[in-house]
């Protein structure tokens, strides 16, 4: 079964000091929400039908997934010109990401084996949308600390490239760690699917 991460570009604004020494500052400004969307069904191929319906779509995709998350970077730099060159004093990047879960509505009316079958499948897509959340919080404080490194240039319009430049740099590598991390879930779903099946069968037969 897909699962699908949607990504938006980062966005840097800039605030230009003028003649004011201070030591640079850096911050990452993280912020996550979760949203559901409803599906109903009584057999497992209703609700894989219902997720086909009404999951959410990735970006420039037609197909539905399971689960999705939104990710939105932003951030702003601050520059300072003083004795010839424009220097960066502060960085904030900020990541904002909502993920996107399925909630199924027929559950007390269900069998114990398809609730079993359905809290299996619905923890692990959560456990994958909020491991992408943390890789759009990793890359955030990885172009916060890139930027932050940029050397000092003679004007402030040669530094505003570099920065736009280490920033799409930046986000490129984000964008091919999240399509990584799919690749190599999507490969062993089947097989975490049938390890986790077998752990809550055991754990709740040990139970009664």
């Amino acid at each position: 079964m897909p699962f699908a991460v949607r990504q938006a570009r980062f966005a840097l604004a800039v605030l230009l000091l003028c003649g004011m020494s201070m030591a640079a500052s850096a911050e990452v400004v993280a912020h996550k929400r979760v949203s559901y969307f409803d599906i109903s069904g009584n057999t497992a191929d209703e609700l894989d039908a219902a997720l086909n319906a009404r999951g959410p779509t990735a970006i420039g995709a037609s197909s539905s997934h399971p689960g999705a998350t939104n990710i939105q970077f932003g951030g702003q730099a601050t520059y300072v010109e003083e004795d010839s060159r424009c220097h960066i004093i502060g960085i904030k990047v900020t990541v904002e990401t909502e993920i996107i879960l399925p909630r199924w509505k027929d559950r007390s009316h269900a069998p114990k084996r398809l609730s079993l079958v359905w809290d299996t499948l619905s923890a692990d897509i959560r456990r994958h949308e909020e491991r992408h959340a943390e890789i759009a919080r990793q890359h955030a404080r990885m172009t916060e600390q890139a930027i932050l490194k940029l050397p000092p240039e003679r004007n402030c319009d040669l530094l505003q490239v570099k920065i736009n430049a280490e920033s799409a740099r930046n986000i490129e590598e984000h964008d091919r760690d999240q399509a990584r991390f799919d690749l190599i879930e999507a490969a062993n779903f089947r097989n975490r699917m049938k390890r986790l099946m077998n752990y809550r069968s055991v754990s709740k037969n040990d139970e009664n």
